[in-house]
């Protein structure tokens, strides 16, 4: 019975994973949360590593189309220089860049953003500040396409990238949020948006291989980890799309209302 209830307790946690990863309302902060409430407390980063491998796999199944056409237009445009494919190139070029100020940071400093800022508190408050940078680019249409972002663009994004590597700042809503503040279309800014989560989250699993091979409960919790690697692999892909459609339709404000009840009841009850 206590297996059922461990198993049980590992799908809640990846449902909320991947229903959380793709929207702008920190999955990092709601998983903290769930562990929270049912008693769970994650030694090391394997569990972390899996599920957001889990969600990477998904995105890049959904992307691949975009995924498959910017590399071959990067290499294209390095191999012939032909014009059809420098949009495409500079695209990555930029997808690169920004990449660099969250790669850079988590070197430098990402046990210790962990370690001051992992707790329900500093959650609560970073909801709030999440819904309030929704609710001020709420109204905020773009002109940007792929073909018309600059170096800047993707500077100010990955910074914003960068700030997200604390607990409660949804990854996702400061990349999308930052995109739109820079002028791009709902589209391209979802686009860049997850472009960027995929070279961010391939180099965590890289790094993370000896954190799964080493883990002291990889035997134990073997099964436990399989339910929720499936189960976020499965929720992320439909959460993804949900996201998309909401995208389409501009109602980021909807994710600004959830942070702040969200916030404002985990600063009142927890």
């Amino acid at each position: 019975m206590e297996d059922i209830i461990l198993w049980l307790k590992y799908l809640f946690l990846g449902i909320v994973q991947g229903a959380t990863e793709p929207i702008p309302v920190s999955s990092s902060g709601h998983l903290i949360i769930a562990q929270k409430l049912l008693g769970l407390k994650q030694n090391g980063l394997s569990f972390e590593i899996l599920t957001n491998t889990a969600s990477l796999i998904a995105i890049c199944f959904i992307f691949r189309k975009d995924i498959a056409r910017l590399i071959g237009g990067f290499f294209g445009f390095i191999r012939t220089r032909k014009p059809e494919y420098k949009s495409d190139f500079l695209f990555s070029l930029y997808v690169v860049i920004g990449t660099l100020p969250a790669v850079i940071v988590a070197a430098l400093f990402k046990d210790q953003i962990e370690e001051i800022f992992s707790s329900v508190h500093t959650v609560s408050i970073a909801l709030l500040v999440t819904g309030v940078a929704l609710w001020l680019i709420r109204n905020l249409r773009g002109r940007k396409q792929d073909g018309d972002l600059k170096a800047r663009d993707a500077v100010l994004v990955g910074l914003a990238q960068a700030v997200a590597l604390i607990p409660g700042i949804s990854r996702s809503g400061a990349t999308v949020i930052s995109s739109i503040a820079v002028g791009m279309k709902q589209e391209t800014a979802l686009r860049f948006s997850f472009m960027l989560y995929i070279p961010v989250s391939l180099g965590g699993l890289v790094l993370g291989v000896s954190d799964i091979a080493h883990d002291p409960n990889r035997s134990a919790l073997a099964i436990p980890y399989i339910i929720a690697f499936i189960t976020t692999l499965i929720v992320t892909y439909f959460s993804m799309r949900w996201f998309m459609g909401i995208m389409a339709k501009g109602n980021l404000k909807y994710f600004s209302y959830y942070c702040f009840v969200a916030g404002i009841l985990l600063l009142i009850f927890m």
